[in-house]
């Protein structure tokens, strides 16, 4: 199929007549990702996180004893290595002249939306491979995004984002993420306070969760006992997407962790357009640039469902 829309591209915009132009898909999701990565600008080719382990617990000191001292050590160096993402159309002279309805101009719509539709899907790919190896960034602990074995650093030992046995999404499943959470602990083995702030699935769970989150007693059962995730506002937040195609069941707890899910927008959507010198035809693009990824796996806990 040809790339350049001509006047056999477009017979029946040609003539007047036409009731309407019908093109489907033009209604938008607000943008989602925003919600799912803290969102950052950068200036650079790539952008570098580095890993700087804490101090262990303080030793006991007797009288006249030394004090003991510690180091740090740096660990991981997770890099997001921008990409870029283009397309554009190009219009014949003869056709752009004669089409009736300013299809042309409309097509910069379409190019808007296929861009931001773009943005979203590359967006999702962490979450769609998150509990692959596939998922994993360059300079991290080279296990999926979800583990119940990442490598803490330096020290050695390791830590779970995930759940021991996945489950699907229920009032119980819920509060057994939410404790492994609040028993998170740094790359020294001390505890930490870590608390959740949004709840991450797709479409087909937004009942389930507004049933489980919202909900003044408890979801799904005869007991009039309160709902204690509700009773202290554990989850403040939740967001669904239809572009968390992999597995429908899978879902995620973002939490407070510094340096977790990130975003980094080096090149907002741009778009250019000129007219070809030799055969006349006019071309319109867009172009941006951007990455995603972890720095801190504790920024995220997740489980693929049953």
């Amino acid at each position: 199929m040809s790339t350049v829309i001509s006047s056999g591209s477009i017979p029946r915009a040609l003539q007047l007549g036409i009731n309407k132009i019908i093109e489907t898909g033009t209604k938008q999701w607000a943008p989602i990702y925003p919600k799912l990565y803290d969102v950052s600008k950068s200036n650079s080719a790539y952008e570098v996180d580095v890993q700087m382990e804490g101090f262990g617990l303080a030793s006991e000191k007797r009288e006249g004893d030394d004090i003991t001292f510690d180091s740090k050590r740096q660990g991981f160096s997770p890099k997001y290595q921008h990409t870029a993402f283009s397309k554009g159309f190009v219009w014949t002279r003869e056709a752009k002249d004669d089409e009736k309805y300013g299809l042309a101009y409309k097509g910069a719509r379409s190019l808007l939306r296929a861009m931001q539709v773009t943005k979203e899907v590359r967006a999702h790919v962490l979450y769609n491979t998150a509990f692959s190896t596939s998922s994993a960034m360059t300079g991290g602990d080279g296990v999926a995004m979800c583990s119940t074995a990442h490598i803490n650093g330096p020290s050695g030992g390791t830590y779970s984002n995930r759940p021991a046995v996945d489950a699907d999404f229920t009032e119980a499943s819920l509060e057994d993420m939410l404790k492994l959470i609040m028993r998170a602990t740094d790359d020294r083995g001390l505890a930490i306070n870590l608390m959740p702030k949004r709840l991450v699935g797709h479409t087909d769970q937004v009942f389930e969760f507004e049933r489980v989150l919202n909900s003044s007693l408890r979801s799904g059962t005869s007991d009039n006992d309160l709902n204690a995730v509700k009773k202290l506002n554990m989850i403040p937040d939740y967001v669904v997407s239809p572009y968390l195609t992999a597995n429908t069941k899978a879902w995620w707890l973002l939490t407070d962790a510094e340096e977790g899910m990130k975003f980094f927008d080096r090149v907002g959507i741009e778009f250019g357009e000129d007219q070809s010198f030799t055969n006349e035809n006019y071309r319109y693009k867009s172009y941006m640039r951007f990455s995603s990824g972890y720095s801190n796996p504790r920024g995220i806990y997740g489980t693929s469902g049953q």
